[in-house]
């Protein structure tokens, strides 16, 4: 997977995250960030 790739589906992972948030679903947003947070670090470590 590219740079560019795993940076556009982190995005997209904070995104919708922010998204639920907002809308009240707390445990979904809350899954999101950690995904996106534990995704985040697994690339950097590998990279």
């Amino acid at each position: 997977m590219s740079s560019l790739h795993k940076d556009i589906l982190i995005g997209l992972l904070f995104i919708i995250g922010m998204w639920s948030f907002v809308s009240g679903e707390f445990v979904i947003s809350t899954l999101l960030f950690a995904s996106a947070a534990i995704y985040s670090n697994m690339v950097r470590r590998t990279s």
